[in-house]
């Protein structure tokens, strides 16, 4: 089966928890805070594959989940990093937000990777909360939760050459004449129901060619089979437009399908109708096709496109097709080339726009709600059951200026204001933080908790 979208829910491990432990060995009095620090969760990536063709894998499981941080111990024992979850897909996928749409990777190279779920930070342990004048500190940090969202997967098939065309007109009698692909192929409408790819072989020099569902008016707006695969033309070097010089069951006119097909390739995309196109005339050994090949011949000479006149079932005028087809490539992707150096990098990182705002919205009487991603981290990341842990949290707030922003969006004592998953009692503005306290962080404390936040 061929599957070319699907959406999965990547979600990271969870980073482990910080360790409050104190050394604790004969002949040795108060022997200090030893607490390891929490290890962080592993990302899920994903990773561009050669050998996979296909979205099918995540058609039929669609949450994937990387493994927890272990929690940090005592005697300094740091937690264990949590394994990343590696997911393969197709060379040419295109990964995205599915929320927003917004692009995060294009993954057009075998080996390149993207992070889309990052896993959390593990928590510190108490050995980082040492100060002049808290030299036991009784707590640590929990866990940084991991990221967590729905992923939009697209494939686009990466080929040198595409046959367009509509249905029937001999797209896949074509494909299989110029190579070794074996499409189905009858004489009725929309025989084609995925795209085929095929390596067709001139000289020395090979290049892939892609077989397209056909086309109808109104493809582009979800007419037919063409909108779900109009796509997979967006990455060729050159179009091959294909015609039917019989005229088909229905008496057409090919000079008027070139029209449709290529309104509807301009209607999915503007660069589609800049692409470079071959006219290819199918059919030319059936009686009565010399005239129409004769009027399609000289409407390309007008619009300044190369027109070959050719039968798939019989062979006639396909290899001088194909060699011609074959230059037209090589000098498109010449021109295309950039240096390996520029154009590939190995791993992406998706991250979200960072940003060291506060947001205080006033959703009911009496009630607040704070909104800032490094706010709501230095919450969900403090153990609430240690009245330590708390006070330190409530020092780290006032000098984040959360309670200055509240008492300037009208927050009273008594107010309920809810951070993350945690409400409390507002109580006014505290007195100030002195001096030599605000500067009580070690350096260490400093780098992972203020600057990590960013």
């Amino acid at each position: 089966m061929f599957i070319d979208e699907a959406k999965i829910h990547a979600y990271g491990g969870n980073g482990g928890a910080g360790s409050a432990s104190f050394r604790r060995e004969a002949h040795v009095p108060k022997g200090g805070p030893d607490g390891g620090d929490g290890g962080r969760g592993g990302s899920v990536i994903l990773q561009a594959d050669q050998a996979v063709s296909t979205l099918i894998d995540f058609h039929y499981k669609r949450h994937f989940k990387a493994e927890r941080g272990t929690h940090g111990k005592g005697g300094g024992r740091d937690g264990a990093t949590g394994a990343d979850l590696m997911l393969k897909v197709p060379v040419g996928t295109v990964v995205r937000i599915d929320e927003t749409g917004e692009l995060v990777a294009d993954l057009s190279r075998h080996g390149q990777r993207v992070v889309v779920a990052r896993g959390g930070r593990g928590g510190l342990g108490n050995t980082h909360f040492v100060t002049p004048t808290r030299r036991a500190p009784s707590f640590a940090q929990l866990g940084e939760p991991a990221e967590d969202r729905w992923i939009a997967l697209e494939l686009k098939l990466l080929a040198d050459a595409a046959l367009v065309g509509l249905p029937s007109v001999g797209k896949s009698s074509l494909i299989a004449r110029m190579s070794a692909a074996r499409p189905k192929i009858a004489d009725y409408p929309f025989t084609t129901l995925v795209p085929n790819l095929g390596v067709v072989k001139a000289g020395e020099y090979s290049f892939v060619v892609a077989d397209v569902p056909g086309l109808i008016e109104g493809a582009s707006e979800g007419a037919g089979l063409g909108h779900a695969f109009l796509r997979h033309i967006e990455r060729t070097a050159l179009i091959l437009h294909v015609v039917d010089l019989s005229g088909g069951y229905e008496g057409r006119d090919p000079v008027a399908d070139i029209g449709v097909i290529d309104r509807e390739l301009a209607a999915h995309a503007a660069e589609l109708a800049s692409l470079p196109q071959i006219v290819i005339g199918n059919k030319c050994d059936i009686e009565g096709a010399a005239e129409n090949s004769a009027r399609v011949e000289a409407w390309c000479e007008d619009a300044g496109r190369a027109y070959f006149e050719v039968s798939a079932v019989t062979g006639q005028g396909v290899d001088g097709m194909i060699r011609a087809v074959a230059e037209a490539v090589r000098e498109l992707r010449s021109a295309a080339v950039v240096p390996e150096e520029a154009s590939f990098e190995a791993t992406y990182v998706y991250e979200p726009p960072k940003e060291r705002i506060i947001e205080v919205e006033r959703v009911a009487s009496g009630e607040y709600r704070v909104r800032g991603g490094f706010i709501e981290r230095m919450v969900i990341m403090t153990d609430m059951a240690n009245e330590e842990a708390v006070a330190y949290l409530q020092r780290r707030l006032q000098r984040a200026g959360v309670e200055r922003a509240l008492a300037e969006a009208g927050a009273v004592d008594g107010d309920t204001v809810t951070i993350g998953p945690i409400s409390f009692d507002f109580e006014g503005q505290a007195a100030p933080v002195p001096e030599k306290d605000a500067a009580e962080d070690t350096a260490m404390e400093t780098e992972a908790l203020e600057d990590g936040d960013e």
